[in-house]
């Protein structure tokens, strides 16, 4: 080879070398994402004005972020609302309508969203719960997880799967789908989530951006305050017994709602208040700590200079009733078990610590994460983009967000067949919710403008057929994406 051919080659190697290094530098250069998703949390914050619950991490995430204070999930039980957020799509197109469903069934092909971030270069890491487990049981193996969705899975187990006893339950032999709790000394690090936090930090520092090249979506999955109740004593001495004030069903409250969209537990209405004080210590401890456990993730963040480059999303999968209306737990279209909270923290933004009264849904993130990175969107999502909502929490991108669940309420007598489904609207001023077709089981309307706490059902007042009728084909307007 000629002297000036052999210089020919190697300016081309340099060339493409170069291009190569840079295209490198381009792709770290995309922002991370840190997805947090947490299981069974209500709204109960500090961040959310709760004068008792201690959760100084997450009300520190608050400042760097915007708070959603009306965010809603699309099924108000695990299975089917992570793999809704997750897919994009509204529950009766996942045909997932239970915890025993698997989307893939029907989208044997469809990206989810840490999917098409891999699809797009980025390294995409699962530890604990994103989709859906049987808790407690299933703590340490992968549970119903998609593998499809990771490059890299981590399953921590600590002593509330390891020692589940001597636990309380309201129900012998019973864990995950009843109350049941317990008070137990040991370090942060005993429990699931502890080491879940540990392991999601040993990530970040092997596959940082600054080593690997590439961008990471980290998805943190918190068992805590899901059932049983597993907390440190030093976090349950933050909420002594006298302190705690629990809701109580009022006289007449139910005598308006439709029995079928009246979920109960065994056991559970008669509880005593001493026993209500109990279980809601227990709650409480549990929420302060999977703070602890975020506490320790933005901490990471912060040492390993990843802060100003990676983007945090914290959401509960549904909310969680303490007792109102005599419901405990979840699966009800009221407020409180389809509020979630929400907050999104973006780097560089100038309106942290705002807050938006945006309706928003959990099926919004996909977009939206997509948006903030870079990324096309795929077709088939459902949800909005609330891009501009961070940039101004003065904005709107939906007048109404929508939820479903299977009833589990008592049905009318003489009725066979499977129970219906329940849909509900919730707007800036009410909520509007239909038991079966058209309402054939029953309806219900809530004015929070004069009636936060929802007891008074307005679908049942004479005098309201106009505002009954809007809310209607408001409602069966939404039919038309989300069926």
């Amino acid at each position: 080879m000629t002297l000036p051919g052999r210089f020919s080659w190697i300016a081309l190697f340099l060339a493409l070398f170069s291009m190569f290094s840079l295209g490198q530098a381009a792709e770290a250069k995309r922002p991370n994402v840190l997805f947090i998703a947490v299981d069974d949390l209500n709204n109960d914050l500090g961040s959310y004005g709760h004068p008792l619950v201690h959760s100084p991490n997450i009300d520190r995430l608050a400042k760097r972020g915007v708070q959603f204070e009306r965010a809603y999930c699309q099924y108000p039980v695990c299975n089917p609302s992570r793999s809704s957020f997750m897919t994009g799509l509204y529950p009766e197109q996942t045909g997932v309508l239970s915890n025993a469903g698997v989307f893939r069934k029907r989208h044997p092909d469809l990206p989810t969203l840490s999917q098409h971030f891999m699809n797009n270069g980025y390294f995409a890491a699962r530890v604990g719960k994103i989709y859906h487990y049987g808790v407690p049981l299933q703590i340490g193996t992968s549970g119903e997880d998609d593998p499809a969705s990771w490059n890299k899975v981590a399953n921590p187990i600590g002593i509330d799967r390891t020692e589940l006893e001597p636990i309380s339950t309201l129900v012998e032999g019973k864990y995950g789908g009843t109350i049941s709790w317990r008070i137990i000394d040991g370090r942060d690090e005993d429990h699931t989530d502890g080491k879940g936090a540990l392991n999601a930090i040993q990530i970040m520092k092997k596959h940082h951006p600054d080593k690997t090249g590439k961008p990471f979506f980290l998805a943190m999955g918190f068992f805590r305050p899901h059932t049983p109740y597993v907390a440190p004593a030093h976090y349950a001495k933050l909420y002594p017994l006298n302190k705690i004030n629990p809701l109580m069903e009022k006289p007449g409250d139910r005598d308006d709602i439709p029995s079928v969209g009246l979920h109960d537990r065994p056991h559970q209405r008669e509880l005593t208040v001493a026993k209500r004080k109990e279980i809601i210590q227990a709650y409480y401890a549990s929420i302060t700590l999977m703070d602890a456990c975020v506490g320790k993730l933005m901490d990471a963040l912060d040492e390993l200079k990843l802060a100003d480059n990676t983007i945090v999303v914290f959401f509960s999968d549904h909310g969680y009733h303490l007792g109102h209306h005599g419901l405990w737990q979840k699966s009800d279209l009221f407020e409180g078990s389809v509020r979630v909270p929400m907050i999104i923290s973006v780097p560089g933004t100038k309106q942290g610590g705002k807050k938006s009264a945006s309706l928003v849904e959990l099926i919004d993130l996909y977009p939206t994460l997509a948006e903030l990175c870079g990324l096309a969107k795929p077709t088939h999502l459902k949800g909005k983009s609330i891009v501009s909502v961070l940039d101004d929490p003065a904005k709107t991108v939906r007048d109404a967000a929508f939820t479903v669940t299977r009833a589990r309420g008592k049905m009318p007598s003489g009725t066979k067949g499977p129970k219906p489904l329940g849909r509900t609207i919730r707007t800036d001023r009410y909520r509007y919710t239909e038991w079966g077709q058209d309402g054939k089981f029953g309806l219900e309307l809530y004015d929070y403008q004069g009636d936060p706490g929802e007891y008074t059902n307005f679908a049942k007042r004479k005098g309201n057929e106009a505002l009954i009728k809007k809310m209607q084909a408001k409602l069966h307007a939404t039919r038309a994406y989300t069926r």
